[in-house]
C-alpha cells in the first residue's frame, strides 16, 4: 500500500481519538477519584490497584496536550480531573515534590522523591498551564524544578542523582524498577529531566532554566551517548563511569528526538546543528541494529553477550515514528519516511488491541501478545503512542506547509 503523507495524517489522527476515547470511556474512578491504576490485557479493571505518579502525570500531560492539539473541551476537562487527583493526593504539603505510589483510595504507600517522577510533574503541570492557563499549574511546575535542583543536582560531577527519601534525605536503593541497576545515575532520568526542562522553558523562558537545559543537552552529548556505537550508555556511577552494556533501542530513538526539540527550545544553533547530526546517525545505527524486517523495534541487545531480546514494546514502536519522523524533516530522504510507514503498517496490524481498545504493552517476535502485561498499569499509559501521533501529525503538517 502505497502512503502519501496526508493519508497518513489521517491515519494518525483517527489512531489518535481511539486512543483517547479509550482512556475516557475505560479509565475513569468514579469511586475513590481520578483514574483507575490497573486493567489487564483482556481490559478488565484490577480492584485494589495502586495508583502511580508516573501513569498520573502522563495522563495529565496527554489530555493537557490532546486538548492544545485538538482544542476539544472534553479534553481540557479531563486534564483538569487528573491536575486536582495530583494535587489533592501525591502532591507532598510537608516536604516538596511528589509521592511515588498511592493505594485505591489516595492514601500514601511510597513516599520517596524518584526525580524522574519529579520530571514528569514538571512535564505535565507545564503542559496543563498552556491548556488551562492556570497560573497555580506553572508555580507547580517552578517549585518542582527548584526540588530536582536543590536537592538531585550533583555539584562535584555533574548530572543528577537517581532518588531520595521523602524528606530528601539519601537511599541505599536508587532504582526506578526492580529491573534496573542500583546505580546513582541513569540516562532514562536524565532523559526525563531533559523533557520537562524543555517543555517548561516553551512557556517560562527563564535564563536559569535555559542555562541547565543547555548542559543537560551537553551531559549527552559528552556523557551519555557512546560515540564509537552511536547508543546510548544506560547507567553510571557518581563519577560517570559506565556501569552497564544493554542498549535499549526505544530510549536511543526517542532520545535522539527530544535532544533535537531541547536544543531548540534552548536556541543555540551549534547545538541545533550537533544533536542534528547525533539523531540521524542514533537513527541508522537503530534501523541497522534494533528493527525486525518489517521495521518494527526489538527491546534491547546486551553488547557483551550479544542476546537479543526480540520482543516488542509499544512504547518504543511509537518513540521510533517520532524519530524516524525527525530525521525525515532533517534529511528530506524518502528512506526515513519509509521506515515511519514500516512502523505505523506494524502498530496498525499487530499492536493495536482492534479487539479490546489502546495498544498491546508488548508482543514477541512472531507478533503474538502477551497476556501477562496489562492495558492499564504503574507504567502502561497514554502518553507515548498519543504523543507519537500528535509528533508526526504536526511534522508532516510543516513538511507539507501548512
Amino acid at each position: 500500500m502505497t502512503y502519501f503523507p496526508g493519508k497518513l495524517k489521517n491515519e494518525l489522527a483517527q489512531e489518535l481519538e481511539h486512543i483517547l476515547k479509550y482512556w475516557t470511556k475505560f479509565c475513569l474512578d468514579n469511586e475513590f477519584g481520578g483514574f483507575v491504576g490497573r486493567r489487564n490485557h483482556f481490559n478488565r479493571q484490577i480492584g485494589g490497584a495502586s495508583k502511580g505518579v508516573v501513569l498520573n502525570t502522563r495522563i495529565l500531560w496527554t489530555f493537557s496536550a490532546a486538548y492544545n492539539f485538538t482544542h476539544k473541551p472534553e479534553y481540557l476537562a479531563l486534564a483538569d480531573r487528573a491536575y486536582l487527583y495530583i494535587n489533592e493526593n501525591f502532591n507532598d504539603k510537608e516536604f516538596g515534590g511528589l509521592f511515588w505510589e498511592l493505594d485505591e483510595k489516595g492514601e500514601v504507600l511510597s513516599s520517596r522523591k524518584q526525580i524522574y517522577a519529579q520530571g514528569f510533574g514538571i512535564y505535565a503541570y507545564s503542559e496543563y498551564f498552556k491548556a488551562s492557563k492556570n497560573p497555580q499549574a506553572l508555580e507547580k511546575a517552578k517549585a518542582l524544578f527548584e526540588c530536582i535542583e536543590k536537592y538531585s543536582y550533583d555539584q562535584v560531577e555533574g548530572g543528577y542523582l537517581e532518588a531520595f527519601a521523602n524528606n530528601w534525605s539519601a537511599l541505599e536503593d536508587f532504582r526506578l524498577s526492580p529491573k534496573d541497576a542500583n546505580e546513582p545515575k541513569s540516562m532514562n532520568t536524565h532523559l526525563h529531566i531533559l523533557e520537562p526542562y524543555t517543555n517548561l522553558l516553551k512557556i517560562w523562558p527563564d535564563e536559569r532554566l535555559r542555562k541547565k537545559t543547555t548542559i543537560l543537552i551537553c551531559l549527552f552529548l559528552d556523557k551519555i551517548i557512546d560515540h564509537r556505537t552511536h547508543h546510548f550508555n544506560l547507567f553510571f556511577a557518581n563519577d560517570w563511569t559506565v556501569r552497564s552494556s544493554i542498549v535499549s533501542f526505544g530510549h536511543d530513538i526517542e532520545g535522539a528526538w527530544l535532544l533535537c526539540e531541547a536544543a531548540i527550545a534552548v536556541g543555540d544553533k551549534q547545538l541545533i546543528a550537533e544533536v542534528s547530526e547525533n539523531l540521524v546517525q542514533m537513527v541508522d545505527v537503530t534501523i541497522v541494529d534494533g528493527c525486525d524486517s518489517d521495521g518494527s523495534l526489538f527491546n534491547e541487545k546486551d553488547l557483551l553477550s550479544g542476546h537479543l531480546d526480540t520482543d516488542k514494546h509499544w512504547w518504543m514502536q511509537a518513540e521510533a515514528m517520532v524519530g524516524l519522523a525527525y530525521a525525515w524533516k532533517i534529511t528530506g530522504k524518502n528512506i526515513y519516511k519509509n521506515q515511519l510507514v514500516n512502523v505505523w503498517q506494524f502498530i496498525r496490524t499487530t499492536m493495536i488491541d482492534w479487539v479490546n481498545g489502546e495498544w498491546f504493552w508488548r508482543v514477541n517476535k512472531d507478533g503474538i501478545p502477551i497476556a501477562s502485561e496489562d492495558k492499564v498499569g504503574f507504567w502502561k499509559c497514554p502518553y507515548h503512542n498519543s504523543r507519537a501521533m500528535m509528533e508526526v501529525i504536526g511534522i508532516i503538517s510543516d513538511l507539507q506547509g501548512e
